[in-house]
């Protein structure tokens, strides 16, 4: 997403990257310490449970 852009700034590099990981990286990356799974399975399985 963000391999191969051209930013004014360093700050604006920053911004970028930041909402690389969390707004998609870390959502979809498995995490041991979730059992495994991604946030979002993790979520998903939470709201099922509380249904």
């Amino acid at each position: 997403m963000i391999y191969g852009q051209q930013y004014a700034t360093r700050l604006e590099a920053k911004h970028a990257v930041f909402n690389y990981i969390e707004g998609f990286y870390n959502p979809i990356r498995i995490h041991h310490s979730l059992g495994d799974i991604s946030p979002n399975e993790y979520e998903q399985a939470i709201a099922r449970s509380a249904a």
